[in-house]
């Protein structure tokens, strides 16, 4: 490890987490589920495929424009099954509570995860809760596990990704990392960005029945597209590229990344997918994701190159190109 202590930024989806996920929990862990890396685990039983996942949220502020904590554990979990292949069944809820946190608040949250839910279709079937002194916890964390059933044919995977695939997202980038940005108490922003927490269960099951040369799919949560397409880049050893005009952005969210010095090609989303597939089949699904609400703004951003360990390349606005690594850390600390 490059550190001797936990840092924040080992949470951030980016070149520490990646540390403390090989060297410390692989090594001890390992196993063929595991040793996979894809955002759930996919098991046979019986002759059927499921996956099952599991998540925590420690997001600050746990109320902001477009959800709160409850309805973005619902909402994260489901796409981490979705994004598998996986059509969710059912979720459990853990809740982490800090002493003198206000009961309103907690009903408030519970209610949207309860309406969170039933709009995608799942049911919370079990959960736990724990109460610790005040000043043990930041108010509530809540841990989310998920099940789901899977029937697409084809296995999705950074393993089925081939040269040549068509690289599509289904929407604007960073919108939740802008929205948790501009509602930080430090930071004091005004914007009418909204993050885009939101289950993608049916938007991925339409692309599905759209195509059967679905390669692989991820939801750009922590480190944001920037970060996990670096990722299967180095887990794959294709190289991916991408260009940078093709890139959708809201221009509120170009106007706080201005403002700020960051990027949005590495700030966190909640309600978008990107995926990898066969190019002769792009249109079709880009046509399909437009067709959905939650995927209007989708493109075609860049395509899968040769299996040369080029990693991911962005082909500038300028005319020219540059390699994008995993960042080294956070950007924005507790952003789910």
């Amino acid at each position: 490890m490059s550190t001797e202590r936990i840092l924040l930024e080992h949470g951030g989806g980016g070149l520490l987490s990646h540390e403390l996920v090989t060297e410390v929990f692989l090594p001890l862990f390992s196993n063929a589920c595991l040793d996979r890396l894809e955002d759930s685990a996919v098991v046979t039983l019986e002759g059927r495929k499921f996956c099952f996942t599991t998540d925590s949220y420690v997001i600050d502020p746990i109320f902001f424009p477009g959800g709160n904590i409850g309805s973005l554990a619902v909402h994260g979990t489901i796409n981490d099954l979705s994004v598998c292949g996986g059509i969710p069944l059912m979720l459990s809820a853990g809740f982490i509570l800090e002493e003198g946190f206000p009961m309103e608040d907690l009903k408030q949250i519970t209610r949207s995860m309860a309406e969170a839910a039933k709009t995608a279709g799942v049911s919370i079937v079990t959960g736990d809760t724990k109460v610790v002194a005040r000043g043990a916890a930041d108010g509530l964390f809540i841990n989310t596990s998920g099940i789901g059933m899977i029937e697409y044919p084809q296995p999705l995977s950074v393993d089925s990704i081939q040269p040549g695939d068509a690289v599509l997202v289904s929407g604007t980038l960073g919108d939740h990392g802008a929205t948790v940005l501009c509602r930080r108490r430090e930071l004091g922003l005004s914007s009418g960005i909204r993050s885009d927490s939101a289950p993608l269960n049916g938007l991925i099951s339409s692309i599905l029945a759209a195509s059967q040369h679905i390669h692989c799919m991820r939801d750009p949560t922590r480190g944001g597209l920037g970060a996990i397409l670096a990722e299967i880049a180095g887990q794959s050893g294709f190289s991916i590229t991408i260009q940078e005009s093709e890139l959708p952005v809201r221009d509120e969210v170009k106007g706080v990344c201005e403002i700020l010095g960051f990027d949005p090609f590495f700030l966190a989303n909640e309600g978008k997918v990107a995926v990898f597939c066969a190019p002769a089949d792009a249109d079709r699904i880009l046509a399909t994701l437009r067709n959905h609400e939650y995927g209007r703004d989708a493109k075609i951003i860049g395509s899968v190159g040769e299996r040369n360990g080029g990693g991911l390349i962005m082909q500038t606005i300028i005319g020219g190109s540059r390699v994008v690594d995993l960042p080294l850390g956070e950007l924005v600390p507790r952003i789910c």
